[in-house]
């Protein structure tokens, strides 16, 4: 569940996802929010970039955790073949976090 107070954006995950992700959400700040992009298909190549470590994954299932490559990482909650919101960041831990679009209400001004 996305959460935005204070000039803090935060992706707050279950219990559950937590143990899934090896992760207990990512956190940054809203400043550092460059765009906004929704896509209908999670499961390219375009939108998981890298190897998953650490984390929770079954092609065209459950993407949950850190995609890594050679220019930094994303945080992904990738659901079976939902669409997604692509959150692009400068100078957070994060580049990318790939979230379900249920999420979309809270990031309307952005898109």
């Amino acid at each position: 569940m996305l959460e935005i107070t204070n000039g803090i954006i935060r992706y707050k995950l279950s219990w559950i996802e937590n143990i899934g992700a090896f992760n207990r959400g990512p956190v940054a700040k809203l400043e550092n929010l460059v765009s906004v992009t929704r896509r209908e298909n999670p499961w390219t190549r375009e939108v998981l970039r890298g190897n998953r470590a650490p984390g929770t994954g079954f092609p065209f299932l459950i993407m949950l955790g850190t995609m890594r490559y050679m220019r930094g990482k994303d945080f992904c909650v990738v659901y079976k073949r939902n669409p997604v919101l692509i959150l692009e960041f400068r100078d957070e831990k994060f580049k990318r976090w790939i979230i379900p679009d249920s999420n979309a209400d809270l990031l309307k001004d952005y898109l």
